[in-house]
Formats: C-alpha cells, sequence, structure tokens
C-alpha cells in the first residue's frame, strides 16, 4: 500500500502530460562537453541554453587547472571551511577576487545557491527588513525565508515603490535591499545608482546578486557594481563559479566586519562541504583570462547588438533585455514548452521559462550567447527560430 506521502506526490501529474504531447523540454541528456555546439543523441545542435557567457566550460586551460589540483590535492576537501576543508588554493583565490571586484574580503562557497541561501539568511536579523524586487532569484527568496527578518517586495525594477516599502520599515532597523544585477530570465539590468541613493536615505544596505553580471558587465566582467561605478557605494557583491568562471561554486565580497560575521554564522558556509579542488583551480584560471582577454568581451557584446537586432527585425519581442540573455517573449506555457522541441529538430538548444520563473502570461524562451558563438552561428538560430515561431502562429 502507497503511504499517503506517495499518493500526495503522486497527484502532480504535469510532466506526464507534458511526456505524453511530446512537448516535455527538462533533462535532456547532453553526451559532449558544453561548448557552442553539443551532442545530443547522436546529433551536433547549437547551445544557446548555457550560462557560459565567456565560453570557459570547455577551455583546456581550465581543464588542466582542474586535473593538476586533482593530482595535488584530491578529489575532495572531505569537510567544510570552518574546520578541514580550507586548502590554500580556496585562500588564494578569496584574495584575488577581492582585489578583482574591489571589496576588502571574500569567501567561497560550495555553490551560487548556497551563497544566497547562507548570506541572505544570516543577514536576515530579527526586527530588521529584507526587502526583495520580485523578480530576484528563488535562492535570493528562499534565503529571506530561512532569516528572522520582515520580507518586503517591490515591484521588478521600480524604484518608487521600493521607497515606499522603505518607508513602512522602522526608521533604526536593519535594512538589506538583495537584486540581481542582470535579471536571469528577461536580461535587464537592476536600477543601482537609484537603489544607492536610497540607501543613503533610509540607512539601508544593498546586496547584488551578480551571478549573471560577472563577466558581462564592468571592466573585464566587474560585474553590476563596477558597471556603474558604484563598488564604493555596494555592500556586498554575489557571484558564482558555475556561469562565466566556467566551474562551481560561488562567492560573497564585502567589507570585514559583514565577512567576519558571516564566516561564523552562515550555516550553508559552516555545515557544507567546501568547494573540490578542481572546482577552485578551474574558477582561478578562469579570473586570470577574464583579466587578459579583453577580446572575449568585446565579441560577447558585439554578438549580443548584433543578435538583439536580428531579432527585433525578424518581429520577434525580445522585452526590456540589456545583455546577452535574450527574451523571446511567447506568453502561452504550452508553445514555450513545444518549441524547446520543435527548435532541437531543427539543431538548436533553447530553454523554455514559465510560471513561477516569471509570471503567467509572461511565458518565454531564453536565449542566451556565449562570447564563443559566431554570427553564423547566431544567423542559423534566428532563421530555425523564426520558422519554429512562425509554425505555432506566435510570429
Amino acid at each position: 500500500m502507497k503511504r499517503l506521502l506517495n499518493r500526495i506526490c503522486g497527484e502532480y501529474t504535469l510532466p506526464q502530460q507534458c511526456k505524453e504531447k511530446g512537448i516535455y523540454p527538462y533533462y535532456t541528456p547532453i553526451s559532449s562537453e558544453q561548448s557552442t555546439v553539443v551532442k545530443i543523441e547522436g546529433k551536433d545542435v547549437l547551445m544557446f541554453g548555457s550560462n557560459s557567457y565567456l565560453g570557459l566550460s570547455n577551455d583546456t586551460r581550465l581543464k588542466e587547472a582542474a586535473k593538476n589540483a586533482i593530482d595535488k590535492y584530491g578529489s575532495s576537501c572531505s569537510g567544510s571551511r570552518f574546520l578541514n576543508g580550507t586548502l590554500d588554493i580556496h585562500v588564494d583565490l578569496e584574495q584575488r577576487l577581492a582585489e578583482f571586484v574591489g571589496k576588502e574580503e571574500v569567501v567561497t562557497y560550495s555553490t551560487g545557491m548556497q551563497v544566497n541561501l547562507g548570506v541572505v539568511s544570516a543577514l536576515g536579523f530579527r526586527g530588521g527588513y529584507i526587502l526583495l524586487d520580485a523578480q530576484d532569484h528563488a535562492s535570493i527568496i528562499d534565503g529571506s525565508r530561512l532569516g528572522f527578518a520582515k520580507v518586503l517586495k517591490f515591484k521588478h525594477n521600480d524604484v518608487e515603490d521600493l521607497e515606499r516599502k522603505l518607508k513602512l520599515c522602522e526608521p533604526d532597523s536593519c535594512k538589506l535591499i538583495v537584486v540581481d544585477g542582470i535579471y536571469s530570465m528577461e536580461g535587464d539590468i537592476a536600477p543601482l545608482p537609484q537603489i544607492c541613493d536610497l540607501c543613503d536615505q533610509y540607512n539601508a544596505s544593498v546586496m547584488v546578486d551578480d551571478a549573471h553580471s560577472l563577466g558581462v558587465l564592468g571592466r573585464n566582467g566587474r560585474g553590476t557594481a563596477d558597471h556603474f561605478g558604484l563598488t564604493d557605494r555596494v555592500d556586498l557583491i554575489m557571484g558564482t563559479f558555475s556561469k562565466s568562471f566556467g566551474s562551481l561554486g560561488g562567492f560573497i565580497a564585502g567589507d570585514h566586519e559583514i565577512l567576519n560575521y558571516l564566516k561564523h554564522n552562515s550555516r550553508a558556509l559552516i555545515f557544507s562541504a567546501s568547494m573540490t579542488p578542481a572546482a577552485v583551480a578551474s574558477a582561478g584560471k578562469a579570473l586570470e583570462i577574464m583579466q587578459t582577454e579583453p577580446e572575449r568581451f568585446e565579441h560577447l557584446w558585439e554578438l549580443t547588438r548584433y543578435a538583439q537586432k536580428s531579432f527585433k527585425d525578424a518581429g520577434f519581442d525580445t522585452g526590456r533585455t540589456e545583455s546577452p540573455i535574450i527574451p523571446l517573449f511567447v506568453r502561452d506555457t504550452e508553445k514555450a514548452m513545444a518549441i524547446v522541441s520543435l527548435a532541437l529538430a531543427e539543431g538548436v538548444f533553447v530553454t523554455p521559462v514559465i510560471a513561477p520563473a516569471v509570471a503567467r502570461g509572461d511565458e518565454l524562451i531564453r536565449f542566451a550567447l556565449m562570447a564563443t558563438h559566431t554570427k553564423e552561428q547566431v544567423d542559423f538560430a534566428v532563421e530555425k527560430l523564426t520558422k519554429v515561431f512562425k509554425s505555432l502562429e506566435i510570429l
């Protein structure tokens, strides 16, 4: 006899329904490295669904650094940073990152998700406030739920609504505003100058999730604060290594006082195994490449402008994007899922974004660029996606 838990979970049948219709878009096995072309079921497919914005995930220099680290340190640290899991390469990477993003200190976590869970929850003090953009990443939302602060949400990129929420806070309370630098689904950028002005006015602090901004915005990819020239006015900068850095892990950067508190109170740091030696070494090599190869950024932004214009000229609704993340609005859940299968058959890998990742009615296809793509590959993708969208009467 099935227990109640099984019966409750068994009532969730949406994946099965999608599979029956032939439009299930998730967990597609890839049998090659993450590059501009990947292998799926023996077929070469153009990859436009990756977060490897600088195209470093398959860089031979990162792979060699990872191999060398395994040879020296082994495959795992077998413990948390708090105890036995701190290697000299962790410390070296943190020092280099602090200098790169312009902050006093950095501490690394095992994933980007763990950073947001651990930082936002630890700084959600009782009697304080966490103020979130309505489109903040799920990890930020979950982190806010784990703390003791009162959580207030403001309308996406709406500084007037943010100020209304700040006016609801007790003047002498601790207030932390958390925003994405680049929003991961629609590709727009947080209005950081206005947010910093509000922080000054209402004695609040701001944390910027630069998961999708590092390697994309700022000098040599230093992120959103650097892009706006506001590094000194941003309190915390979060980053992940699973995107532009071509590795796995994450970090938080800030002043010594805050980092000291987090290193001894952030549960996601203290009670998680530390980044593996291979991940640390490959992230460190990526940082070196970011600082010495500015042509990667130049090509990425040249491609971004080219792709945005190509999609708009073809009649696509690309929303408010300002980045290499280009949303192609569908505004229908079933059609968004169907597009993935149809595009894959045409040789293009893209990903669907549906509720709750976006609001209902804002369903889209997420088209993401890498610095290693070519204009010819973009042209091919635009042609095939135009064909697919027209076949579903979206264009």
